[in-house]
């Protein structure tokens, strides 16, 4: 086989809580990572970011809209996030080889075969001058896999030489786990993470999150309606399975007859247990858990993980890694392996039927 040698790739992706576009630049071949620590975050406009949490309260028109406007607005904002990146951390442009850009995730039913994330590749790379690789999880929903998660392989490349087993947490608006062992790996959504509580305190506070969890550790948990939330069917499924980021919403309802603190402290809860629910779904009991995502900084969610599940739950930064960027150097390493012609996703993540590649290429020219 040829050697590939490492590249210099530039990600970028805005999760389900919409926090802000992060971007990142990484070098790598696609299997290993040999360079991380480039990464920011950027907002939305104002305007846009309302615009877009509007519509996820009626995401079904994505099926029946090319929402040729919104995905081009939204396009533009990446686009200006990835040339930000590019003027603050002075990169040489025609050092880098590709940008993985996912865009925005507006709906994501896999059980109907269809994902739809916003982001105009063409328009993209025309407006970036590099090839840009879209489209992520298209073929692997086509297939029949779940299309998520989709960090697995590079939980992997980044825990190469940890001692394993390990699982990886990643806490943004919907959780996902990544258990790595000598000779597996194995992933599926784990439940709500922070969007039910940002949401709710979005509703009684108008703020847009509990920050460090203090709403939600000021409150007491309703042990009642926590039951409830977790008698969902989902918990005890089995792996491969996937969420989008409003499946729990219309039962999570229940918790608007408590008050502020109480509420956020249930619903904080209600995230811990679904992530312990995830222990069922894997060979042996990790040694160790690495939390990314937006979550790990809420004190109330990792006080809770680690009494709960009894063994050290760290933030990924104990390792070396950069919590606020892995989402978005993930999609700079599946860029340069859909270059490659490498699997995105397994069947043991996410139930497709075969390793498989992906991703959707537009040139620069």
């Amino acid at each position: 086989m040829t050697a590939f040698p490492p590249v210099a790739a530039i990600g970028a992706i805005s999760g389900t809580s919409m926090d802000g576009i992060d971007v990142a630049l990484l070098s790598t071949d696609g299997e290993r990572v040999t360079r991380t620590g480039i990464g920011r975050s950027y907002p939305y406009p104002d305007a846009l970011k309302a615009e877009l949490l509007d519509f996820l309260r009626d995401p079904s028109i994505a099926e029946r809209d090319p929402l040729a406007d919104l995905e081009a607005r939204v396009t533009d904002a990446h686009v200006a996030a990835v040339e930000k990146l590019i003027a603050d951390f002075a990169i040489d442009q025609t050092s880098v080889t590709v940008a993985g850009l996912h865009g925005q995730t507006v709906w994501h039913r896999p059980e109907r075969r269809f994902t739809r994330q916003l982001l105009d590749g063409p328009r993209a790379a025309k407006a970036l001058g590099l090839d840009v690789v879209t489209r992520f999880r298209d073929a692997d929903v086509a297939a029949g896999g779940e299309g998520a998660p989709f960090a697995p392989l590079y939980h992997r490349a980044l825990a190469a030489d940890l001692p394993k087993p390990v699982m990886v947490l990643n806490l943004g608006g919907v959780g996902n786990v990544t258990y790595v062992d000598a000779d597996a790996t194995i992933a599926f959504d784990t439940g709500p993470a922070s969007a039910l509580l940002d949401d709710f305190v979005r509703r009684r506070r108008g703020l847009a999150f509990d920050e460090d969890g203090r709403i939600a550790a000021a409150g007491k948990v309703d042990a009642k309606v926590l039951a409830g939330l977790m008698a969902n069917p989902f918990f005890a499924a089995k792996p491969p399975k996937s969420l989008d980021r409003n499946d729990f919403h219309a039962r999570a309802k229940v918790v608007d007859a408590l008050g502020d603190e109480d509420g956020a402290a249930t619903l904080a809860a209600f995230t811990v247990e679904s992530v312990a629910a995830s222990l069922a779904h894997v060979p042996s009991v990790p040694a160790r858990w690495l939390v990314t995502g937006g979550g790990r900084l809420n004190a109330t969610f990792m006080k809770g993980l680690a009494a709960r599940l009894g063994v050290p739950v760290d933030p990924v930064e104990a390792v070396g890694w950069n919590g606020d960027f892995v989402e978005a150097e993930l999609f700079a390493f599946l860029a340069v392996r859909s270059l490659r012609g490498l699997p995105l996703s397994l069947p043991t993540t996410t139930g497709v039927p075969a390793p498989m590649p992906g991703g959707k290429l537009a040139r620069a020219a």
